[in-house]
């Protein structure tokens, strides 16, 4: 079983279960190693509070790794999410604090979340998917506080038509950059399955982003569902493991105090 490097609980401000029944459904899958990884979203506006309580999380996550660790190794991660007006700040948390793993993701464009339909109410849908991409390119080059970059096209899971209409090739300008970029950083891509749990029928990012980042040379890979609830940790893992070696991976990544190491898939 492919482990879970994406999973959320009620340190984040969009959850409400305890870490201790994550674990225990991913002991259940034969899972041996899993990472913590909750919301930071720094100066953002929502409804949700996405401002993680730093010494808390450490305290419950280490008794956690403790209790756990003849069943499970357990890694303390965070999703932190990226706006470049904050660089010092999130350079600032990035070491500050002992992360084995920091996803970076973007979760607010021009203030917005997605997740809201008014993202899409003052531009189409294919013009909100291409400032999704154009923003994240910003980000991914001027921002070095993260070692995996988290669900690429988290936007299509929210759009009026989904991924209906959405084909990789009309956004390539901004997507190949992206992945180039990646590489040339030492940064892995995310693998994140919350797009089957969305109805996709396919991760984030989908397999033809997956296919292009083994094309231009891309290894580091992480695999996480985005699970904020125990019915969606691992989910379509299997599934997935499949889709990835069809793209032309072998292996996956897990980080280790920030440090990668290769899993076979």
């Amino acid at each position: 079983m492919i482990n879970d490097f994406h999973l959320h609980t009620n340190f984040s401000g969009d959850c409400d279960v305890m870490p201790e029944v994550q674990i225990e459904k991913a002991i259940s899958l034969g899972m041996n190693r899993i990472c913590i990884t909750d919301h930071h979203d720094y100066e953002v506006v929502s409804e949700y509070n996405f401002e993680l309580d730093f010494p808390s999380y450490f305290t419950v996550i280490e008794r956690l790794k403790d209790r756990y660790k003849s069943r499970i190794q357990i890694e303390i991660g965070i999703e932190l999410g990226l706006q470049i007006h904050i660089k010092e700040y999130l350079q600032k948390v990035s070491k500050a604090f002992a992360f084995d793993f920091i996803i970076g993701s973007s979760h607010f464009i021009d203030g917005m979340d997605p997740y809201f339909p008014s993202f899409f109410e003052t531009r189409s849908e294919k013009a909100s998917y291409e400032r999704f991409f154009q923003v994240s390119l910003e980000r991914i080059r001027n921002l070095d506080c993260f070692d995996s970059y988290g669900h690429l096209d988290y936007v299509v899971r929210y759009g009026p038509n989904k991924n209906q209409k959405y084909r990789m090739e009309e956004y390539l300008e901004y997507i190949d950059l992206i992945l180039k970029t990646l590489i040339d950083k030492g940064k892995s891509l995310e693998c994140n399955t919350g797009g089957f749990c969305y109805g996709l029928g396919h991760p984030n990012p989908c397999e033809d982003i997956l296919r292009r980042y083994r094309q231009l040379g891309g290894e580091l890979l992480t695999v996480g569902s985005d699970a904020h609830s125990p019915a969606y940790v691992g989910y379509e893992f299997e599934q997935t493991a499949e889709l990835l070696k069809a793209c032309g991976f072998q292996y996956y990544t897990v980080y280790h105090q920030r440090k990668p190491e290769f899993l076979p898939l």
